[in-house]
């Protein structure tokens, strides 16, 4: 017999804001690096956090039902495997960077979607800006703040792009839009043989080599300053673009591709990785949903499926694509000149 219709799945969607920011509150405020040296009890981590008794134990329990959070037998609190990996700050799995970016930002501007998606115009917190990645820039705290997003969202993708990636075949690669430098890190301590660089604009260089630096490979990745829409990209065996396209709207896309194209050697490789949406537009709910922040974020973004994108390289002149997945909702189109 069908199941009778029932409205629990919609009512589970449509409140899922309250998971979401009790999540985004815990890494505000700490939670899971104040567990990191071992498990606390209700009183001395309302205490450290500087929590309200009101609500802490609910809060607490909440973030156990949550499955964010354990509890034993005797009360006390301790994170999970998952969060003391991914969600206490300072460890090298941390991905919490794109949470606070979230908290901070995205959570208010997509109380804007409706409006958006009536104006076709972006909603974020400086939609008055001309430029938004030049005002994003120009403030060293909240560049910082997305450089380490960045890292964030991009942790998982390369790994899978270093362990996919036939990189014994090149000697050198770019990675374009580097941020932080999450993806040329990874990259280079999975294959000693490589040396490589982050391009990025000026700005990024300190925060770039800082991390580099303390990952110790400061000897094979150097930063590389520019402006990818006026000046040429350096010329090297292969090109990474992570979550770069789809900040741009189509003609922005198509210049960026040929840049590539033109930087490449003749055998060289260009990597597109995004949460690219599924060619049927049915199943990858979060390409589709980043579709919507670029909306919310920017001028003319939007996300794209990997037909889209090997369309797009192709175009520009590459001789042979092929899209592959990673991890999470992330894929890579990759295009041999």
């Amino acid at each position: 017999m069908t199941a009778k219709p029932n409205p629990e799945k919609l009512l589970a969607l449509g409140m899922s804001f309250w998971n979401a920011k009790t999540l985004l509150s815990a890494v505000e405020l700490g939670v899971f690096d104040a567990l990191a040296g071992g498990p606390a009890d209700l009183s001395a981590l309302t205490a450290n956090l500087g929590l309200h008794e009101r609500s802490a134990r609910d809060f607490f329990d909440a973030l156990v039902a949550m499955k964010v959070l354990e509890r034993d037998a005797d009360g006390r609190y301790a994170n999970t495997p998952e969060t003391a990996l991914f969600l206490v700050r300072g460890r090298p799995g941390y991905v919490g960077g794109l949470l606070e970016m979230a908290n901070a930002r995205l959570y208010e501007s997509w109380g804007h979607l409706s409006q958006a998606l009536k104006t076709g115009r972006r909603q974020s917190e400086n939609q008055d800006e001309t430029d938004f990645f030049a005002a994003l820039y120009a403030d060293p705290n909240r560049l910082r703040g997305f450089l380490a997003a960045m890292s964030g969202v991009s942790a998982g993708a390369a790994q899978a792009i270093a362990e996919k990636f036939p990189w014994r075949d090149y000697k050198t690669f770019v990675d374009v839009g580097a941020a932080q430098g999450m993806v040329p890190v990874t990259i280079a301590r999975a294959h000693p043989h490589l040396s490589g660089a982050g391009f990025d604009l000026p700005q990024v260089g300190p925060i770039f080599e800082e991390f580099v630096a303390a990952n110790g490979l400061a000897d094979r990745l150097r930063f590389h300053p520019g402006d990818f829409f006026n000046d040429a990209l350096p010329k090297t065996d292969v090109i990474v673009m992570g979550h770069i396209l789809h900040d741009w709207d189509l003609e922005q896309k198509r210049m960026l591709l040929k840049k590539a194209y033109d930087a490449l050697p003749e055998g060289g490789a260009l990597v597109v990785y995004e949460a690219m949406i599924d060619d049927d537009r049915r199943e990858n709910a979060f390409g589709l949903l980043m579709s919507l922040n670029m909306l919310i974020e920017t001028d003319g973004g939007f996300d794209f499926t990997g037909a889209d994108c090997q369309g797009w390289m192709k175009d520009a002149g590459f001789s042979s694509t092929r899209v592959e997945p990673l991890n999470g909702p992330d894929s890579m189109a990759v295009a041999v000149k």
